[in-house]
């Protein structure tokens, strides 16, 4: 029987994206799980769960999984990522998600924008000179202004309270992305 996941009725409706998943070999779901989150105790975790039942239980231990982020593997998973307003190179996978991801940023051209980032790179160099490392978020749907925010609120963190929140935002990140990988079938 093909994988299901329940629709908003609760009927199950077949879930090709889960399918995909479900056949591929453990080295191939590896690799496409590290695009979502490069951090090799997630990745291992969750291939060592497939078969997936069903679309919920996959995306609830992932999240589990990624709530249980180190600083070292946070380090790790960070040195993949661009900075907020800088497009990713490559032609991969996840190279256009962050592209996406980020592309609300990018899109605002107006003047008052400009200003905004011109401000947010400035805070953003400030960010890593406190912290020694990039400035992570979940930027999906946010403008230049909301992320000016959240950078500048997070400068007053201290170390440890800024390891945890790019945790979470790492969490954030590997949950869109899982859904996206389902969704590529």
């Amino acid at each position: 029987m093909p994988e299901t996941t329940p629709d908003a009725s609760g009927a199950a409706v077949p879930d090709p994206g889960l399918a995909r998943l479900n056949r591929l070999s453990k080295e191939e779901l590896r690799t496409e799980l590290a695009q979502c989150l490069n951090v090799d105790r997630w990745v291992e975790a969750l291939a060592s769960e497939a078969p997936f039942a069903d679309r919920e239980t996959l995306l609830a231990s992932a999240d589990g999984h990624a709530r249980a982020i180190t600083s070292e593997e946070a380090a790790t998973a960070l040195a993949r990522h661009p900075r907020i307003g800088e497009k990713a190179e490559g032609k991969d996978t996840e190279s256009a998600w962050s592209r996406g991801e980020q592309s609300a940023f990018a899109a605002d051209t107006d003047d008052a924008s400009a200003r905004v980032q011109r401000i947010f790179t400035f805070a953003q160099g400030e960010y890593e000179g406190r912290f020694g490392q990039i400035y992570l978020v979940c930027a999906s749907g946010r403008t230049g202004r909301e992320l000016l925010a959240d950078l500048v609120a997070r400068l007053d963190n201290d170390t440890e309270t800024e390891l945890s929140v790019v945790g979470e935002e790492l969490r954030k990140i590997a949950g869109l992305r899982l859904v996206k990988l389902l969704e590529a079938a």
